[in-house]
């Protein structure tokens, strides 16, 4: 039994996969840590209702950040990946990746530009948000995961944090510095990931290259299915939210909200898995369809099996979980966190079928259950609001994730019954 276990602790130090794995969740983690130390900070100075508006325009970045990453940390990584032993195609594939970015930032400035006169009254929040959009446009981390370099990502990554935290507790002192929170935060990453791209450059000798038009609109066709998904996810996590802040019952609101975070940081470790195995996942691929499928089945059961019992540890120790967290015994964050921690256990199940469809770059199915995923998410907001009974609530991410499980499955035994 020790060998075997020895046998494939190697096996996985040889694909890369265990380091990969160990980098990303180090970056999760320290992204983790951000939310748990930089947010009680940011609330104590400039206090609860500027915290408010400053995590309005934080989402608004984010949103924004979506829509201008346009799907590379996805498809990109694949790109990187395939394109690793020829340096003049994964120069094109770097650049592409930034000029497009860079492009659809300048239709976003644009827009900042034509909603002045929509009378925010929030405008310059959002503006003061701006370097945090920047920063995606630059973000590296689909070249550093496709060419499996994350170390030096990871260590970017934390030493940026630390400074972000410094940064806001000697400069952020009271409610009048609210709008240079984001602006801190979004400065710091876009030095970090200035750095890292000329790192990049240098180390793979990646020779400068200018945007081609046919290459942009080929990925700007290729991954606007992968967008619209991403884009209709961001806004199916945050319907609920909406949903609850409106029914005003802040009990509800703020059980629903600590166990989301609870979720949110398991699903972070699954992205973790994901991203990490990604780059094998496509040399895999390429050998045949018939070893990726066994490969496939293999790592859904196993990850299944580790995340399912991290969502038991969580429905037995619910109730001390939301003690450390909150401080305080709350009877329906337990209740709440009791349902929704099974999310994390189908979440592992469907990970490795996001990955199937990427591969095989069927975006437009990814983004036809985006839609459905969207349409359901509202439909059960609508229905669970009006139905009175305050414990479904917690169960509104979990039926979303079995709705796309089972839509996932189905596209991916489709053209094997069709087949046969």
């Amino acid at each position: 039994m020790k060998q075997k276990l020895i046998g494939s602790y190697q096996k996985l130090r040889a694909t890369n996969i265990l380091s990969n794995f160990l980098n990303l969740s180090s970056i999760q983690l320290s992204n983790i840590l951000l939310l748990m130390l930089i947010f009680p900070i940011i609330a104590r100075k400039i206090g609860i209702e500027a915290f408010g508006f400053v995590t309005l325009a934080n989402t608004f970045a984010t949103l924004a950040g979506v829509v201008i990453n346009y799907g590379i940390n996805q498809s990109g990584i694949r790109d990187v990946a395939m394109s690793i032993k020829d340096k003049k195609k994964l120069s094109i594939v770097f650049y592409n990746a930034l000029w497009i970015r860079a492009i659809i930032f300048i239709l976003y400035l644009v827009f900042l530009y034509a909603i002045q006169w929509w009378g925010m009254k929030y405008y310059s929040l959002i503006i003061l948000a701006t370097p945090l959009v920047i920063a995606e446009i630059l973000n590296p981390l689909f070249f550093f995961i496709g060419t499996e370099r994350l170390k030096i990502y990871n260590i970017a990554n934390v030493v940026t944090k630390v400074i972000s935290i410094l940064s806001l507790v000697i400069f952020i002192k009271s409610s009048a510095d609210a709008g240079w929170v984001n602006f801190i935060l979004g400065l710091a990453g876009v030095v970090t990931y200035v750095g890292l791209l000329i790192y990049g450059v240098k180390e793979f000798k990646l020779s400068f290259s200018l945007p081609v038009k046919a290459d942009l609109l080929k990925l700007g066709k290729d991954n606007f299915y992968l967008t619209a998904n991403n884009i209709s996810v961001q806004l199916q996590q945050s319907i609920m939210i909406f949903a609850l802040g409106h029914l005003g019952n802040p009990e509800w609101l703020g059980a629903y909200a600590l166990c989301d975070k609870v979720i949110q940081t398991c699903r972070m470790l699954i992205i973790s898995v994901s991203n990490a195995i990604y780059p094998k996942s496509v040399q895999i691929y390429q050998q045949g369809a018939h070893i990726w499928a066994l490969y496939r089945k293999k790592t859904k059961w196993l990850i299944t099996g580790v995340f399912f019992m991290g969502s038991l540890s969580i429905f037995i120790l619910a109730d001390f979980i939301i003690y450390v967290i909150s401080g305080q015994h709350d009877h329906t964050a337990v209740i709440f966190l009791r349902i929704m921690c099974w999310v994390p256990a189908v979440a592992a199940l469907n990970f490795i079928n996001v990955i199937d469809q990427l591969l095989k770059n069927n975006t437009a199915y990814i983004f036809r259950i985006a839609i459905v995923l969207l349409g359901v998410s509202l439909l059960l907001a609508y229905t669970l609001f009006h139905s009175g009974w305050y414990i479904l609530f917690a169960s509104f991410t979990l039926i979303l994730e079995i709705c796309g499980l089972l839509m996932y499955e189905y596209t991916i035994t489709k053209p094997a019954r069709n087949n046969a």
